[in-house]
């Protein structure tokens, strides 16, 4: 694609694979785009639509993430999931796929890959998370769950405290805990450890990303002045914090009637759960002493991934990344 006209705006479809993603979504952009959702969603302006979530039996799951913004006459959704049956032939078990519309007519404008978007924006969201509220002096940080989130949990852990100095880690899998080896090794310590208590008693900052039922490790294991990105728990059921840890912490959530619906605060929705955006905004207080324990539940917003799309969407129409399709308006 070497052209995109006003024209070829109402009349052609632009799909984005993975490929073409990748060339175009950077560390900076999905920060960008992150902050930019967690402020509008506060501030009322971007709208959050409902989630849709459908267990499709043997563990596999099927989910739609929504969001809207009409004064910049954003709008799309995410069509995403789980098919853990994928491994076996070699693919990626979480599939998601993200549509953009006309805000005005609601046609269709672009499809593209939306597995790495969902990787990127929730790795930026833990980052940002880090940035406002764990502390300024953080040297150790525990990851428990070395998949592909772990991987980029810890990336942009130390894209925010880069005076991170060893990553203590614990992993369930081999195979993924070579992968996150190899992408870590050189830039920080790496420590292996045996029990999720070890691997968290000496945390500044803790990283959860795993599909737990069940708490992690025992509340006491938490040292004062920690702060935790609690990554795992984005559907009814799951859960990594225990009720004790939660009920002694400050809790931060990306969207708070998300989160009491499917996060960590589901287990206890009646917890004052503080907006991230509203930190970001000025409106409410992040991390206030060095000993405060600090939470962050975050369940992936759909504002997320349609400023994140529509900043690739425009990345493409400027570098001429793509495939046109003809797509009349009908």
């Amino acid at each position: 694609m070497n052209n995109f006209s006003e024209t070829d705006q109402h009349q052609k479809l632009l799909m984005l694979s993975s490929s073409d993603v990748r060339k175009l979504l950077t560390e900076a952009l999905a920060e960008q785009a992150v902050r930019m959702a967690y402020m509008l969603s506060s501030s009322k302006e971007g709208i959050t639509l409902p989630l849709l979530r459908q267990h499709l039996g043997e563990n596999s799951a099927f989910g739609i993430k929504g969001g809207v913004i009409a004064k910049e006459k954003q709008l799309g959704f995410k069509a995403a999931g789980y098919w853990p049956k994928n491994r076996l032939a070699g693919r990626d078990a979480h599939q998601a796929t993200i549509i953009l519309l006309d805000h005005d007519s609601g046609r269709p404008k672009a499809i593209m890959d939306g597995n790495l978007v969902t990787t990127m924006r929730t790795g930026a969201a833990g980052g940002i998370a880090i940035d406002l509220l764990a502390r300024a002096d953080a040297q150790v940080l525990s990851v428990i769950g070395t998949g592909v989130q772990g991987l980029i949990q810890a990336q942009f852990a130390l894209r925010a405290r880069p005076g991170i100095r060893e990553i203590r880690y614990l992993a369930r899998r081999s195979e993924l805990e070579d992968k996150f080896l190899a992408h870590l090794q050189g830039k920080v310590c790496l420590t292996a450890c045996k029990t999720a208590d070890d691997t968290v008693n000496s945390a500044d900052i803790v990283i959860t990303a795993t599909s737990s039922r069940t708490p992690l490790f025992s509340p006491e294991a938490i040292r004062p002045g920690t702060h935790l990105n609690a990554v795992g728990a984005d559907t009814v059921g799951k859960r990594e914090l225990s009720t004790a840890l939660l009920q002694r912490s400050k809790v931060c959530v990306d969207l708070l009637s998300q989160c009491r619906a499917i996060g960590e605060l589901q287990w206890q929705p009646n917890i004052h759960g503080i907006e991230i955006g509203e930190v970001l905004r000025g409106q409410a207080r992040g991390r206030e002493t060095p000993d405060e324990i600090t939470v962050f539940d975050m369940t992936g917003i759909g504002l997320q991934d349609l400023i994140c799309a529509n900043s690739i969407f425009e990345a493409a129409i400027e570098h001429g990344v793509g495939m046109l399709l003809p797509w009349p308006a009908g």
